[in-house]
Order: structure tokens, then C-alpha cells, then sequence
């Protein structure tokens, strides 16, 4: 019971990853992070094919092992927070809503810019 309860997990975000992908404006890499996380616990296979993936494994790789988020998407998720609270502003939701998604975004992403970068890799010298 408890592998099928990881193993829904790891489908439901792998599917809002692949989403997200072909959406703009939804993560994608979230979404991804939190199905190799919960494949670790119930579908090494599963997880084994994240970190290796030919786009996402070497960011899933990094948030892994050092907690690292890359500038592109600090830069990319914040800007679609500030978006996503502009276009909040303009609707009818209640003042106190507007005032929470604008809160909560904004806590993210200063949550977001105090996670350490993944190092640049040295350049190599061609000869």
C-alpha cells in the first residue's frame, strides 16, 4: 500500500511536470524535483530515469545533492510570481486572497534567491 501511495505520487507530479512543459507560465522543474523525490522512496526506477534525464537530470542531480538552483530559473519563476501577481490584482477575487497569493509568492521567491547557485564549470582550454 505504501509503494502504490509513492508510486500515485511520482505519476500525478511527472504528469504536472510534462504540464508544465508544454505550458507557459507552470513549472515544470518543481514539479519534477518533487516526483524524483518521492519516486526515491517507492520506484528506483523511476527515479534513476529523472536523474538521468537528457534535460532535467543534471538540475534534478543538483538539487539533489546541494539544495543549488540555476539563475535561469530563479530569474524565470520570478518573473512569472511577479505576472501571476499583477493578473491577480485585476481580479474579483477578495482583497484578502489577492493580499495572501502576493504574500506567499513573494515569500517563495526570496525563498527562491537564497538557494545557492550550481557552480559554473570551468572552461577548458582548446588546443
Amino acid at each position: 500500500m505504501k509503494m502504490l501511495f509513492w508510486r500515485s505520487l511520482v505519476m500525478i507530479f511527472v504528469i504536472l511536470g510534462f504540464i508544465g512543459a508544454l505550458l507557459p507560465g507552470m513549472p515544470t522543474t518543481v514539479f519534477l524535483i518533487l516526483a524524483a523525490w518521492a519516486a526515491s522512496k517507492g520506484w528506483p526506477q523511476v527515479d534513476a530515469w529523472l536523474l538521468n534525464h537528457p534535460k532535467y537530470g543534471a538540475t534534478l542531480r543538483a538539487w539533489r545533492e546541494n539544495g543549488t538552483v540555476p539563475r535561469k530559473a530563479k530569474w524565470f519563476a520570478s518573473i512569472m510570481m511577479l505576472i501571476s501577481g499583477m493578473i491577480m490584482l485585476f481580479t474579483n477575487a477578495p482583497l484578502l486572497v489577492k493580499i495572501f497569493t502576493d504574500l506567499t509568492m513573494l515569500s517563495v521567491a526570496i525563498w527562491l534567491w537564497l538557494r545557492p547557485e550550481p557552480a559554473a564549470e570551468p572552461i577548458k582550454d582548446i588546443e
